[in-house]
This record gives structure tokens, C-alpha cells and sequence, in this order.
């Protein structure tokens, strides 16, 4: 046994990905200088969290946090999957947060992955269960994912600040992912949105519903859009509505659009924030997720501008063949995951501006990462 050589970063910059790729690519990591001249310096709650789930779901992993929590030293172990895992999500981010790695890291594992999550289900600021559920899962089988065992059930709704909510994902193993050649967008054929309601009257998911098919129903005539209310336990803790919405193109590409609104108290750190004191009718939110929605389509590209940073992960992770995707315009998220992919796996990927969309096509060849721990059958 050799001296552990490691990978030395900095910041506390998309630490999701840094831990995901780490752990993928079985490289020790240190990064230094997280928040260090922050008020709060070092690892938030939900990046303690995040780091308490991959030790759920890996098996010998080594995190070590100074007292500060500024300096993290993190030896990934082996992806070990299992059932019956369960996981308290930190309140300050939604389950989007934890799920979008989990899926990927699932994928990975020695045996297929189902893990209870608990916690705040939707927020403005990830991706919404639902939406996990309706385009997330649809873009990893485009990767050769198979979709039996890949699945997530929302057993209850939870929004900021209680939270309360619980969902059940199940994710499959695969040997390798299979490469890509994804440029075609096709035509929107339907738009399926999904409304929740917790703790609240009903009547918030009419109007956004109504306000939402009010703009679609001039573009197409398949928009439907279910809605779910939710009362007593399965309701959570705290009152809230919200909605997610997707597009599905002819070619079989998912755009989604989603956010929640949270009828609960200020945060904890006291901050108070605008949009809480004067909170907007739900027309408008229904308004402004579906304009946002069109934005998104506007802009072109297989995926929306929330999924460019998983899109590029999977396709950086596939065997060793070309994979080729178009994407509308470069999120700074995409960019940050490129960089990153570059430092961690050696992938680099060609981009390709076509003008004539406005759209960016980009190229990289897979680093081919293999299964090694999933049992050969």
C-alpha cells in the first residue's frame, strides 16, 4: 500500500460535482479553503449532508473535516448500492440536490441502488421531484440506462423551511453507458405538467393550471396538466404549492421548466427574503413557469439549461466511442461541469457554434468507466 497521493482544489465551488467525480473516478481529494472568509466559513449543512449520504451508499469511504469545516480531506470507497438505505436530507436545499448525483452514482454501484430520502421535496432553487421523475430519468435512458428499477416514487410533499417530504428512489447497475449521438431536437408534440398543493387550498393549483394552459393552449392542443393535493401527513410540515412542467419533442427530448412556492416562515439565518413578504398570486407563478418553459425551447438544444451539467457527466462517462450532443446556450453550470470533467477525467469536448439555431454542438470521446464492482453474471 503506497502513500495516498491527492487531488488538491480549492473552494467551495460546485462541491457537488467535485465529490461525484471523485468518487467516480476513485480520486482522493482535498480541497481547501472552503468559505474561509465567509461569515459562516465552511461546508454548509446540506454539504455536510450531501457527504454523509455518498458514506450511505459507499462502502470504507474516509472524510475527514477540520473544525472549522474549511479544509475537507475525502477517500472515495466503493460504491456499494443496497436497499433499504435511508437518507435525512440537510432542510436548506431540496432533494433535487442529493438525487441528481445519487442517479448517477446508483448507476455505479455493486448492487442496484433503493434509498428512502427525507426532507424538502421542491424549491426554487433545484430541480423539483417531479420533474426528476418526468425528464431526468427519460435523459439517463437515452444513455442505455434500462428503465426497469429506475424509478421515483413521491410518497409525500415537503417544502421549505419544515420540510417533511419523502420520496423512494431505485436505481439500476449498468457495466458501462453506452455513447451518444443526440443533435435532434424535433418538434414539441406535448407539454404534461404536474401541480402539487400542500397544506394549502386546492385552489393555488387551479389558477396556476388555468394560467399555464392559458399560454399553451394557443401553441398545441396535447397539454395536460395533473395536479395533486396533498393533505395530512403526506402533506409535510410546512404549507407551499408548486408546479413542473415538460416538454416532450417528437425526437424524444424532455424540456422542463419548475419551481415551488413555500407559504412558511423566514429562513432560519433571519434573512427575510422579498419574495416571501410579498408573495405573488399563483397565476403568476403558472405564467412565469410556463413563459419560462418556451424560453427554455426557444433556446434549443436535447436538454434544458438545468440538465446541461448531468448531460455532459453521462457522456463523459460512456465507453470509449464519440458522443455528440446540442445543447441551446451554455449554461455557466454546463461550463463549470466542463472544467471540471477535464480535471477529473481527462475528457475535453469539441464544441461546434451552429449558427443558423443558435445552438452549440459538442463532441468528447467517453473515459470508458466500467463497472468493476457489480458482480459479473
Amino acid at each position: 500500500m503506497g502513500k495516498t497521493t491527492y487531488k488538491r482544489l480549492k473552494g467551495s465551488q460546485s462541491f457537488r460535482q467535485r465529490l461525484l467525480l471523485a468518487t467516480l473516478s476513485s480520486t482522493p481529494i482535498i480541497i481547501d479553503e472552503i468559505r474561509a472568509d465567509d461569515m459562516i466559513p465552511g461546508l454548509l449543512r446540506h454539504e455536510m449532508s450531501l457527504l454523509r449520504l455518498f458514506e450511505t451508499v459507499s462502502d470504507d469511504c474516509v472524510v475527514e473535516v477540520n473544525e472549522t469545516g474549511t479544509r475537507l480531506k475525502y477517500k472515495p470507497g466503493i460504491i456499494m448500492g443496497g436497499k433499504n438505505l435511508v437518507h435525512s436530507c440537510a432542510l436548506t436545499r431540496s432533494m433535487g440536490y442529493y438525487l441528481e448525483p445519487l442517479l448517477v452514482l446508483g448507476l455505479f454501484g455493486k448492487k442496484p441502488l433503493s434509498i428512502r430520502l427525507k426532507g424538502v421535496t421542491d424549491d426554487p432553487k433545484d430541480l423539483s421531484v417531479d420533474t426528476i421523475r418526468n425528464a431526468t430519468l427519460h435523459i439517463l435512458k437515452r444513455f442505455g440506462v434500462p428503465s426497469e428499477g429506475l424509478d421515483l416514487k413521491i410518497e409525500a410533499r415537503g417544502v421549505a423551511p419544515e420540510g417533511g417530504g419523502e420520496v423512494l428512489l431505485t436505481v439500476p447497475n449498468v457495466q458501462s453507458l453506452t455513447a451518444v449521438q443526440w443533435v435532434e431536437e424535433g418538434m414539441v408534440k406535448k407539454i404534461r405538467g404536474w401541480t402539487f398543493s400542500a397544506r394549502v387550498s386546492s385552489d393555488f393549483e387551479h389558477s396556476m393550471r388555468f394560467a399555464a394552459r392559458g399560454i399553451f393552449n394557443n401553441l398545441l392542443p396535447d397539454v395536460h396538466i395533473f395536479n395533486d393535493h396533498k393533505s395530512g401527513p403526506a402533506a409535510g410540515k410546512s404549507p407551499g404549492y408548486g408546479i413542473s412542467l415538460v416538454a416532450e419533442t417528437t425526437a424524444g427530448c424532455y424540456i422542463s421548466a419548475d419551481t415551488a412556492v413555500s407559504c412558511g416562515r423566514t429562513e432560519e439565518t433571519g434573512e427575510i427574503d422579498v419574495e416571501r413578504r410579498e408573495r405573488k398570486p399563483a397565476e403568476d407563478t403558472g405564467v412565469e413557469i410556463a413563459s419560462w418553459l418556451l424560453q427554455e425551447i426557444e433556446k434549443g438544444g436535447v436538454v434544458d439549461s438545468t440538465h446541461q451539467g448531468l448531460l455532459f457527466i453521462l457522456c463523459a462517462l460512456c465507453q470509449q466511442d464519440v458522443s455528440k450532443v446540442r445543447v441551446g446556450t451554455l449554461s455557466n453550470h454546463g461550463v463549470e461541469t466542463l472544467r471540471n470533467l477535464k480535471e477529473f477525467l481527462g475528457v475535453t469536448f469539441s464544441f461546434r457554434p451552429d449558427p443558423s439555431t443558435g445552438t452549440v454542438i459538442l463532441t468528447c470521446v467517453g473515459s470508458g468507466l466500467i463497472n468493476l464492482s457489480r458482480k459479473l453474471s
